[in-house]
């Protein structure tokens, strides 16, 4: 595996830490505290982190296969949100993030 796709998948991490921590931070009592909540200001702070492997990962993969790769974290959210969160998981969730994860994996080694 190229360093460039290290920094790929470490940008789809970092970016999943902020949304968790992000999802964390909206349990405060109001939107202000919200703000100011120390989930927040970290989970704002990983995105921007993300950004910036995703800017180096994207001088050696493709733009085309980057971009839906990142689609990998919608099912690892919607994973975080079922069992850390608690948030509902049907079958249609399931049917819909299977076929995430095969799209994602057809692009990764095509």
């Amino acid at each position: 595996m190229s360093l460039s796709w290290v920094l790929l998948l470490a940008a789809i991490a970092t970016s999943m830490g902020g949304q968790v921590l992000l999802k964390s931070g909206s349990r405060a009592e109001s939107i202000f505290a919200q703000f100011f909540d120390w989930h927040t200001i970290i989970g704002l702070g990983l995105y921007g982190g993300a950004a910036m492997l995703y800017i180096v990962a994207l001088r050696r993969i493709p733009l085309s296969v980057a971009m839906p790769t990142t689609a990998m974290s919608y099912v690892v959210s919607a994973l975080v949100g079922h069992f850390v969160f608690g948030e509902a998981f049907g079958p249609m969730h399931i049917g819909g993030l299977g076929l995430i994860f095969c799209g994602v994996l057809v692009l990764a080694f095509a």
